[in-house]
């Protein structure tokens, strides 16, 4: 009886039990459609509204305005150039490297092969008529040079001029009515300004980057050539490999700089980017279109900035002007009097604020010119005058160019005295003598008469020659228009060939 009972009380539990579920089950399936309702149903957070963002929605046309004036004047530079093999090939003796560089191999016969290479860089137009401004190391040994604009628009371009020093170029392009932007005065500008970097960065074409002025008058980090100047613009604006001879533009759309190099342990941005600015670009490029070459001002001077620390060492009340570290001797420096512990206060009735402003104002004076420093010796003050000369016109370091021209030669060709060492690399023979090929122009007169470096130059219009002078001074008598006949010893054989006079005959 209990057993049945029990049997009665279990089936009427599991039925409940199946009830309940059941029920469960279709709430459930019935509740779903409602809560998917519920959920499309319930409205999205509401944009925020154009009071409420106006600040940052007229920041942002503003820049595109700014953008979309300055890029049709951006161009990509892509170019050809002879550049050094790889390293890892048969790698020079370290007593060659000096006079060919490091990272040139011999090919047969013991002859340096150069080899070509392809880049790209930016730059920008500032004129209609197709002048263009870049970098030196983006156009430097160049044999070819092509610009590509925002249009698609691919075109020729010829180097019009290039200056190491400042690492500043000039090429140019046919046309007229081209787009262009205006130079800026970098002079005003203040850190936390607002700046734009626009360029062609790690090969992705006509990219603009925003930022601020991080910090101005930034020195010359390199330490390849004292004598470049600083006074670099630093930016936050993201400029990366490929940007170099982009501008840097101010909120009007003006020229305040050209991008140059950037500091990163990676190689990559990092926050710290260098434009050189327009007060030394303008000029430089100014001269570059005028005569196609720059010739700097030169006092013969080392300089360092004056600091609170050493301040008290020279008698000066504060820590401005330059103090002079170094005198070359027989400089015009020398001649004028100064002397090393002197501080240059003022050039011309103007202060000097530090070392660089100083560099910098004297390298783009003409050769000639005589300038005035205020100079405070021993806490008096005196007043020197000094004439400047060609910066290289001095230089004595084994090396003669055919002209002294600092980045654009006469006859295109760079030349150094042949010396044991150098007639044992070259296995020249014993009765071989005259000047050694050190540098070739591309596209000069050398270059087309298929001169390289290691070649050996013997003759100059049918007249031996035993040094780099004696080839200096006969291709220097060579009258104007006038072509030059030179016997060349190349590959164990001597050839003549024909330096096409530059002005044409």
């Amino acid at each position: 009886m209990k057993t049945a009972w029990k049997k009665t009380i279990g089936r009427i539990a599991l039925s409940i039990v199946a009830v309940a579920a059941l029920a469960s089950l279709v709430t459930y399936e019935a509740a779903k459609p409602m809560a998917a309702r519920a959920a499309s149903a319930a409205p999205a957070a509401a944009r925020l509204d154009d009071n409420s963002v106006g600040a940052l929605l007229s920041l942002d046309q503003a820049m595109e305005t700014l953008a979309a004036r300055v890029t049709p004047a951006i161009v990509n530079v892509a170019v050809t150039s002879k550049s050094k093999p790889d390293n890892n090939e048969q790698q020079i003796p370290d007593d060659m490297q000096q006079f060919f560089g490091p990272g040139f191999n011999f090919g047969p016969h013991g002859r340096p092969q150069p080899q070509i290479e392809h880049g790209i860089g930016s730059g920008v137009i500032i004129s209609p008529d197709g002048y263009i401004v870049t970098n030196n190391h983006v156009i430097d040994g160049a044999v070819d040079i092509k610009v590509t604009m925002s249009d698609r628009r691919t075109m020729n371009a010829k180097l019009v001029g290039a200056d190491p020093l400042t690492d500043l170029a000039v090429i140019k392009v046919d046309g007229g009515s081209l787009p262009s932007i205006p130079w800026g005065d970098s002079t005003v500008l203040h850190p936390g300004q607002t700046v734009l970097a626009f360029g062609n960065p790690l090969g992705f074409r006509f990219t603009v980057t925003r930022g601020i002025v991080s910090a101005l008058n930034r020195p010359n980090p390199f330490s390849d050539n004292r004598r470049k100047p600083g006074e670099f613009i630093q930016t936050d604006a993201a400029i990366n490999p490929g940007n170099s001879g982009g501008p840097l533009v101010n909120a009007h759309g003006e020229v305040v700089g050209i991008n140059t190099f950037l500091v990163s342990s990676s190689g990559a941005f990092s926050g710290m980017g260098f434009a050189i600015p327009a007060q030394i670009v303008r000029p430089t490029v100014e001269e570059l279109i005028r005569d196609g070459k720059v010739t700097h001002g030169y006092m013969g001077i080392g300089i360092s900035d004056v600091t609170p620390e050493n301040s008290k060492f020279f008698d000066v009340n504060d820590a401005s002007g330059a103090v002079v570290t170094q005198v070359e001797p027989n400089s015009p420096a020398a001649k004028a009097g100064l002397k090393v512990g002197d501080v240059i206060a003022e050039l011309d009735g103007q202060k000097v604020t530090d070392a660089g402003q100083l560099q910098v104002e004297v390298g783009q004076k003409p050769p000639g010119t005589t300038i005035k420093l205020q100079v405070i010796r021993d806490g008096k003050n005196t007043t020197l005058p000094v004439t400047l000369e060609a910066m290289g016109s001095r230089d004595n370091d084994g090396t003669e160019t055919a002209e002294g021209d600092h980045g654009k030669m006469h006859w295109g060709i760079g030349l150094s005295d042949m010396t044991p060492d150098l007639r044992e690399q070259l296995q020249a023979p014993k009765d071989v003598h005259g000047a050694v090929v050190e540098q070739v122009q591309p596209g000069s007169s050398a270059d087309n008469a298929g001169l390289q470096r290691g070649d050996v130059i013997v003759q100059v219009n049918r007249h031996d020659v035993q040094s780099a002078s004696d080839v200096q001074q006969a291709l220097g008598s060579v009258p104007k228009g006038k072509d030059a006949l030179i016997l060349v010893w190349s590959n164990g054989g001597n050839t003549f060939r024909v330096l096409h006079s530059p002005e044409g005959s």
